[in-house]
């Protein structure tokens, strides 16, 4: 009996992993991503299909830990001054958005479906919610977090779980019913602002003393004890006063954003973060009611088409009235554009409250689930509907473009060689092709021009022909090799330093008179010496080899150069050949 009982409550979570195990990889796979792979398997075995799940509602207790995990994690990434400076994203467009978008969609339920209007103000507001774990979890899979679009849909979501707070607030004013006397407005308040300035004291004063007294235990499972309780505590402590366990959570994290063990919380967390994050889109898809999308499918085709059109829009428009720049605002209200997971809460209350229908509140839910599900898809038409508005690009003045060296190119490489010019002192003019780097590269103490380097007309203006130097760091080798002839007709005697793709990209550009530099040699050449030292070769010895193959090295370039790529009769050829012979035919 007892191992029966056993198996029994292992069964659930062996059909949640299975599913799970089954369903994303194939996802990924057709490039559908996970969260789309979460939700479908979630479809299986929830009631509609396979019904290995009658109650739905029993994993979405667990899974929303997901959420407030999540929040925590993001709020270790930030730091009170960097929340500071995305307050105009956070108060500014995350506002807007809310209303402008709640006030557009309460059109469709009022007019065209004829519900009654605190219950379209409801539905609108909840629907201007988008879903910070679907959201977070697109942007990290595409390494988009630190992006312009990232960063300015983090902050209207941020915003938006802070409003589910009056939301709920909102839905008990409109309420029909007699409103249980629970105290005064004043005392409710004055809890929350006690549970903040708690979570903000506990954080400030006594957690990092903490976290040294158990990092000095030595015990690394405390430390995740630990780190585990101070999330769902701050989270819980939010919710006993009202406010949301995201919003604790999220408070935690940043409290903790510059704390010694940071890094170590952010590392203990993360696995329980990713399985939650998973179970919760298990459950959102669990929720799915089929019958109820069958016997209503042509209404919410309609309604998510309507929904996911008009928030695009309206976050489109309140990001570009906020002076984000086209390429940023189309990215952020694509990513912006379903329903999130605090409608669930928000209408399951007002359906109690009688603000609305139970019927109303289901077909509300399973469009949320519906937009959420097609989310990944309608990512995708952000490059094409980018492409389609060429005149976003910017049209830079060059008239204060002075510098002495030009640089073309601020990549990866691109940055490392302006910090080692302005480190000399040399003044820089710097043209980069693409946006969104443009406006992040500020910080660097020289301004970055917006510039095609393959134009003639923008290589003049950018001061190409009074510069001392031109150094080419752009990452295409077609790129590349178009800027150095246009560079070589118009402006012959300017030196030119280049950056080069490989061995057979370096030869070319020799010909034309330019120093080039391949990308990869200096790096790999450190890594070798690195490797010697690290198998206890002396410092010494490991840099006079280095020297010996960086200078053998230029003497086949330098025969190829001079005869050909087959200089010496095969010796050295442009195929990768070792300047050392294997072990085995050493004899």
């Amino acid at each position: 009996m007892a191992e029966a009982a056993h198996a029994t409550v292992l069964l659930e979570p062996v059909v949640l992993l299975s599913a799970a195990v089954l369903a994303v990889p194939i996802a990924k796979r057709i490039g559908l991503g996970s969260v789309l792979g979460y939700i479908a398997a979630g479809v299986a075995v929830g009631p509609s299909v396979l019904g290995l799940f009658a109650e739905p509602g029993r994993v979405t207790g667990v899974a929303e830990l997901g959420i407030v995990l999540l929040l925590f994690v993001i709020g270790l990434e930030l730091n009170l001054s960097r929340l500071w400076s995305m307050r105009r994203d956070i108060m500014g467009v995350g506002t807007a958005q809310i209303l402008v978008s709640g006030a557009l969609i309460a059109l469709y339920p009022f007019f065209v479906a004829g519900r009654s209007l605190p219950a379209s103000i409801v539905a609108g507001l909840g629907l201007a919610l988008s879903s910070t774990a679907l959201v977070m979890q697109l942007l990290e899979e595409r390494r988009e977090v630190e992006a312009p679009h990232g960063r300015t849909a983090f902050a209207v979501l941020l915003m938006q779980d802070l409003a589910i707070v009056p939301l709920l607030a909102l839905v008990a004013f409109l309420s029909p019913l007699p409103r249980a006397d629970g105290g005064p407005l004043w005392l409710a308040a004055a809890e929350m602002l006690a549970a903040v300035a708690a979570v903000v004291l506990v954080g400030r004063f006594l957690l990092n003393p903490l976290f040294g007294l158990l990092a000095r235990s030595g015990a690394r499972e405390i430390m995740t004890a630990a780190a585990l309780l101070v999330v769902l505590g701050a989270a819980a402590l939010m919710a006993a006063v009202g406010l949301s366990m995201a919003t604790g959570a999220f408070l935690a994290g940043v409290l903790l954003a510059e704390s010694t063990y940071r890094h170590e919380l952010e590392a203990d967390i993360e696995p329980f973060r990713g399985l939650l994050l998973g179970l919760f889109f298990l459950s959102v898809g669990m929720s799915v009611d089929l019958a109820v999308v069958r016997a209503n499918w042509a209404g919410l085709l309609a309604a998510a088409s309507v929904l996911t059109l008009t928030k695009a829009c309206a976050m489109y428009a309140v990001s570009r009235v906020f002076g984000h720049s086209h390429p940023t605002a189309v990215r952020a209200s694509l990513l912006l554009a379903q329903g999130g997971e605090f409608g669930f809460v928000l209408y399951s209350t007002a359906a109690a409250a009688q603000v609305m229908t139970p019927e109303h509140a289901t077909l509300l839910v399973a469009l949320v689930t519906l937009s959420m599900a097609l989310t990944p898809l309608i990512v995708r038409l952000g490059p094409l509907l980018i492409r389609e508005r060429p005149g976003a690009e910017p049209e830079e003045d060059f008239s204060d473009a002075r510098g002495s060296v030009l640089l073309i190119g601020f990549g990866r490489v691109g940055q490392l060689v302006a910090q080692v010019l302005l480190r000399r002192g040399f003044a820089l003019t710097i043209i980069d092709s693409d946006v969104e780097q443009v406006e992040a590269a500020a910080r660097f103490g020289a301004r970055v021009h917006y510039g095609d380097g393959t134009r003639l007309d923008v290589l003049r203006a950018a001061g190409a022909g009074r510069a001392r130097l031109i150094v080419v760091c752009t990452d295409v080798q077609d790129t590349t090799d178009r800027v150095v002839t246009l560079m070589r007709e118009a402006f012959p005697d300017t030196p030119c330093v280049v950056r080069a793709f490989d061995r057979r990209h370096a030869l070319a550009l020799r010909r034309t008179g330019v120093v080039e530099v391949r990308e990869t040699v200096e790096s790999a050449l450190a890594m070798g010496r690195e490797a010697l030292v690290s198998l206890g070769v002396p410092a010494g010895d490991a840099e006079a080899v280095e020297r010996d193959v960086r200078r053998r090295d230029q003497e086949r370039l330098a025969l190829q150069e001079a005869g050909g790529l087959y200089a010496g009769g095969g010796q050295y050829t442009v195929r990768p050949e070792p300047l050392e012979p294997p072990l085995e035919q050493r004899s």
